[in-house]
């Protein structure tokens, strides 16, 4: 292993010169709370439930202990360290540096008070030097961890504090989450707990200089961009490549310094660039230096399916002017540009039929391509325990699900270095966002500062990371704040815009716009995008709210819709040009149940499970369940509506029907969805991309996401990865005029011609014999669509509906985006005039054996037609079949392999491995 790599994955900095640095992570810790007559063994990184959890104080994530518990975060709670040791005695100067702290704190080193915190997203940094030359006893520190509860109402509380209207703030569980920079959904969200934790999440050190030290490293910026590039504008590709290096540093730098830069291949290690960077400048704490490297050099970096990951070290130095090293960073980055593309539809664009209006998609080295994803929230409540290895198996579950983007919604935490350096592996675009949501913001001074301080360290911490695809300044806050802001208060709106403004735009765009040219901004995830960016103004970017032109498109979506009754009715659906957030709840399998819920509990509305599910969120603290009923009745409905209703005799097994069946449904709508999205490619909108909600589980509870919290894969995720292959065959359905369109839908770069074979069938797997099979050749040209049938439901023979499917298969060849390689696509589909709740369903009569040669289960329908075939596993491994939710003919057979991500798979386990349809659902056992 190289040397910079064994230091990456430390996490701590390349330093060249030897301070004295005393990493404080560790268990040498104890966390009390002396009110509550609490103590137990603490750790750093760490928060309070974690320890109390590890010590056996409390139980977390079962039952409805997320009430139980919250005491912990009404309390305030004290890290004590053993005495510090390794400590320098020739130190001119020491620092205590945090990395991170949750978030209300005093800091003391030998019972004196070094500094306070207010903000979990910042870095924070105190000089100790005085403290330490002082102290008589051996070194202590103390943190004390102020309720961020309790903090939070009081500061709402203050004189003259910012109010709002009632109904606009987005209130789950805890209040006032809008005046503190704390994860806002720490305070309850409709997907996930409150837990409100509290803690020294982050590493700390100990940093201390003796004389010709050099400097410690405390962030660092690389730019990579192409020259002359603007953030929101298409890049030349042409050009060279610049890149920008600065260095926020502790220490002295000595007049002359400079820095130096090499740039490394990851696989052969060989030097593409090097030499001094030109441009230097200082200033306190932070030196700056430019170089180029010729344009088609550097091997670029291309996102999942578009092409080959290439990675760099980029290794910087900083060096005195006798060109001694003073220290030494080393970042892996990748040469890409990628841009949020909002500019107007050009006269070329019209004249190929994409309607007017502006455009918002992005571009990735200068290509326009469809973004496949979903929305990324927090994996856990607690992020100390969100660990490399478990990301890498969620990432392996993204990549498998055939997905290039995912969006980094707000407000769960920036996240960590290491999950940036896995999607840089695999190509996983990372929209990112800024930690606000669903709420509007004060716009005090001291806020404000805040604000500046976090978001200058993110952006620098962040920035090198090619896949960082964009900015954004928070959620839903001109889709759903401004306007419900309107409604309530139409005279004070005004006042609530220019605030919106000043926080995100004003004051937040000009920092991202300092510290990179190569990332996107805008201030809100969903909203019409703007008319112009001048820095000239005092409002640098000119938002267009509701300045739209009729027949024009202008923006991205967000989308729900509960109404289960309409649910498959597409002309709800929104027309625009991307959809970021759209989707439906469902519940985690009885397996994910089991984790974290009693058995006699696993009844679809027992009071636990109600508990659990936070759609609706209480809006406050009130255990009233009305709110979370309504979810619940959602989720009904929508299995009544369209799918058997489980009927089983055994409670667990019906329970289990019950989960399934609503991961059905979810999984149906979704699939309608996205084919309708991707359909847009095509389409006057020319829509370029969906991010369903969610990817993955924070707990065991009903949530939208399509992966459970320990990673097992729901029903949504397979049906994603399916329908997000690069060439699908889709069939659009007018429940109400009975027209049925077939179509082809590619997002590859190139055209591609084939073929898609459709036969009807009845339930048994026979033929129609009004109905001859058809096949029917088609060409689709670059990231478009193509209609291959256009008719209505009453224009095909079909005598009895109710026993009538429609199979879709699709061939064709072509090569995926920068690659040689001649690929075949193929795509299964079907359509059905009436749902399974009124089809004349039949026992497929499936069949599972597992195949101890090729380690694969073999499925096989013998006496009709299996819809929704699902394999399930029993409990012990965590990992995901081949293929899942799929339709099988009568006589036809599948073999199907599993992929492991954690447990081990034995004979015992492959014989719990079960099989059933949607026969099954409402059979009785």
């Amino acid at each position: 292993m190289l040397l910079t790599q064994l230091l990456l994955t430390t996490g701590l900095p390349l330093l060249a010169c030897a301070q004295n640095v005393v990493d404080l992570s560790g268990k040498q810790w104890t966390v009390t709370n002396p009110e509550k007559n609490v103590s137990a063994p603490g750790s750093l990184p760490s928060h309070v439930h974690l320890d109390l959890h590890n010590a056996g104080v409390i139980r977390e994530y079962y039952g409805i202990n997320e009430i139980d518990l919250r005491w912990i975060a009404w309390s305030n709670w004290t890290y004590t360290s053993k005495p510090i040791k390794g400590l320098s005695n020739k130190a001119e100067s020491s620092w205590l540096i945090f990395d991170g702290l949750d978030t209300f704190a005093t800091v003391k080193l030998c019972s004196q008070v070094v500094g306070t915190a207010n903000n979990q997203f910042r870095q924070w940094k105190y000089d100790v030097s005085d403290i330490l030359k002082s102290c008589k006893s051996d070194p202590v520190i103390s943190i004390d961890f102020g309720s961020a509860p309790a903090i939070a109402n009081s500061i709402s509380a203050q004189p003259g504090q910012e109010t709002w209207p009632d109904g606009v703030q987005g209130l789950f569980e805890f209040d006032n989450r809008w005046f503190i920079r704390k994860e806002q959904s720490d305070f309850g969200w409709d997907w996930g707990p409150a837990f409100s934790p509290t803690g020294p999440w982050k590493p700390a050190y100990i940093v201390q200089f003796e004389p010709d030290d050099g400097l410690y490293v405390l962030n660092t910026d690389i730019d990579i961009h192409r020259e002359g590039q603007i953030n929101h504008l298409p890049a030349d590709q042409t050009k060279p490549w610049v890149v920008n290096a600065s260095i926020d540093f502790l220490g002295t730098l000595p007049k002359g310094a400079s820095l130096n830069i090499d740039i490394k291949d990851l696989l052969n290690e060989s030097s593409i660039a090097s030499g001094s960077l030109t441009g230097i400048t200082t200033k306190s704490g932070t030196i700056t230096g430019t170089t180029t490297v010729d344009a088609d050099t550097p091997k670029l970096w291309w996102p999942n399916g578009l092409g080959e990951q290439n990675l760099y070290y980029i290794t910087v130095n900083v060096v005195d002017s006798k060109n001694k090293t003073l220290a030494t960073v080393t970042k892996r980055s990748g040469f890409r540009t990628i841009i949020l593309n909002q500019t107007n539809i050009t006269d070329a664009q019209l004249a190929l039929g994409i309607a007017p209006g502006a455009n918002w998609h992005f571009e990735v080295n200068g290509h326009e391509f469809y973004a496949k994803g979903s929305n990324f929230i927090p994996p856990d409540a607690f992020w100390p325990r969100v660990t490399e290895a478990r990301m890498n198996k969620l990432f392996d579950s993204v990549v498998s699900g055939n997905q290039n983007m995912l969006r980094v919604w707000s407000s769960g935490a920036y996240l960590p270095d290491f999950i940036y350096d896995i999607a840089d592996e695999r190509g996983i675009l990372l929209w990112s966002e800024f930690e606000f949501s669903d709420a509007l913001y004060p716009v005090n001074d001291e806020f404000l500062e805040n604000v500046a301080a976090e978001v200058l360290y993110q952006v620098r911490r962040l920035n090198h990371h090619p896949s960082l695809a964009l900015w954004a300044g928070g959620n839903e806050l001109e889709s759903l704040e401004l306007p419900e802001a309107y409604e309530a208060d139409p005279e004070s709106y005004p006042k609530y815009q220019a605030e919106y403004e000043k926080l995100f735009i004003s004051l937040i765009l000009p920092i991202v716009y300092e510290n990179s040219r190569s990332i996107s901004y805008t201030p809100t995830s969903t909203g019409n995008g703007y008319t112009k960016i001048d820095f000239s103004l005092p409002v640098p970017m000119v938002e267009r709210y509701d300045d739209i032109a009729p027949g024009s498109y202008y923006a991205d979506s967000d989308y729900y819709l509960y109404t289960t009754s309409v649910a498959f009715d597409m002309s709800n659906y929104p027309v625009n040009r991307f959809a970021n957030e759209f989707g439906f709840h469902s519940m985690p399998s009885v397996y994910t149940w089991q984790q974290a819920v009693d058995e006699k509990d696993l009844q679809f509305n027992s009071t636990v499970i109600l508990h659990r599910n936070h759609h609706y969120p209480p809006g406050g603290l009130s255990m009233n369940l009305t709110k979370s009923a309504e979810g619940m009745g959602q989720m009904t409905t929508g299995v009544e509506q369209y799918y058997p209703v489980p009927f089983k005799t055994d409670t667990i097994a019906n329970f289990s029907a019950w989960c399934l069946a609503t991961q059905r449904f979810q999984a149906d709508l979704y699939k309608t969805e996205i084919q309708f999205y991707r359909r847009g490619s095509g389409r006057p909108e020319r829509q370029l991309g969906s991010l369903y909600w969610q990817l993955e589980d924070i707990w065991q509870a009903p949530t939208w996401a399509g992966i459970e919290y320990d990673g097992r894969w729901k029903v949504l995720h397979y049906m994603a990865r399916d329908i997000y292959q690069p060439v699908i065959v889709a069939p659009f359905w007018n429940l109400t005029t009975g027209s049925l369109n077939v179509t082809v839908i590619s997002d590859l770069w190139e055209s591609v011609s084939g073929t898609v074979n459709l036969t009807w069938y009845n339930y048994k797997g026979e033929p129609l014999s009004k109905t001859a099979a058809t096949s029917i050749p088609f060409h689709v040209g670059p990231l478009n669509t193509t209609d291959i049938i256009t008719t209505n439901i009453k224009n095909i023979p079909i005598s009895d509906t109710k026993d009538a499917v429609l199979i879709l298969s699709l061939e064709t060849s072509g090569h995926l985006p920068n690659s040689e390689t001649k690929v075949q696509f193929t795509h299964e589909n079907y359509f059905a005039p009436v749902y399974t709740n009124e089809a004349k369903l039949v026992d497929p009569g499936l069949k599972l054996s597992f195949n101890n040669s090729t380690q694969k289960f073999v499925v096989e329908a013998t006496k009709g037609i299996s819809l929704y075939t699902w394999l399930d596993y029993p409990a012990g491994v965590v990992g995901f079949f081949d293929e899942n939710s799929f339709s099988l003919l009568p006589g036809q057979t599948k073999e199907i392999g599993f992929t492991l991500l954690e447990g081990k798979i034995n004979s015992s386990w492959a014989e719990g491995v079960t099989v059933q349809s949607i026969w099954d659902q409402s059979v009785s056992d």
